[in-house]
């Protein structure tokens, strides 16, 4: 089966183009209806680009933002990120008054990992963490955890995508959400009402891409 992937552009967001494909796709986590693809926002130079400055507006002057975790993929996203807040004058407290754009390891436990040339730029920082989407919010959690693990400070959580409000007691900053798409589902694999109704799976997805059986 082809996967069709469809595109909103001027949302009620931004400017950014939304591309969803609506089907029946199973994640690490979960089973969704919609698959979001977010690969040309970021990597894209120009959507990047544009992402970064809408997510940069949510934020007050007064965040002090050192680190840019970046998780999924958003390192080109985290990149322009620092350029902008570091234009707008925001507040950076380590002594090189720049900001970090930083990328974890994955143990095969999906923990993260800092090395140890990596680690000061997460202890004692107050980290902004950035992710691709955040749906059943494994992921963003996760980047919360392994912050406070290396000593540094979590000042807030942001993505292009997300089905989640809230996050480990924080909001979740997002370009786009459920309204959106109307209608996203995400669930337990066990509790899929599409497997339940004997729906086959029409691809695998995760923060890399889709594979399509």
């Amino acid at each position: 089966m082809a996967i069709v992937i469809n595109e909103l552009k001027h949302t009620n967001s931004s400017l950014v183009p939304f591309r969803y494909a609506k089907g029946h796709f199973a994640t690490n986590h979960s089973h969704i209806n919609y698959y979001i693809d977010l690969t040309m926002t970021k990597h894209r130079l120009s959507e990047a680009r544009m992402a970064a400055q809408q997510l940069v507006r949510k934020f007050k002057s007064t965040t002090i933002i050192d680190t840019i975790l970046c998780l999924d993929g958003t390192e080109v996203i985290g990149a322009c990120m620092a350029s902008d807040l570091t234009k707008a004058g925001f507040v950076s407290i380590n002594a090189h008054q720049t900001i970090y754009v930083v990328t974890p390891e994955h143990t095969v436990g999906s923990q993260l990992l800092f090395r140890e040339n990596t680690a000061p730029m997460i202890k004692g920082k107050h980290v902004l963490i950035l992710a691709a989407s955040v749906t059943t919010g494994y992921t963003a959690q996760a980047g919360v955890e392994a912050v406070s693990y290396y000593g540094g400070i979590t000042v807030g959580i942001c993505s292009i995508f997300s089905l989640a409000e809230q996050c480990m007691g924080m909001p979740v900053v997002s370009l786009f959400n459920a309204d959106d798409v109307p209608g996203y589902r995400s669930t337990p694999s066990g509790q899929c009402p599409l497997c339940k109704a004997g729906v086959k799976v029409d691809a695998l997805v995760n923060t890399y891409g889709i594979s399509s059986f």
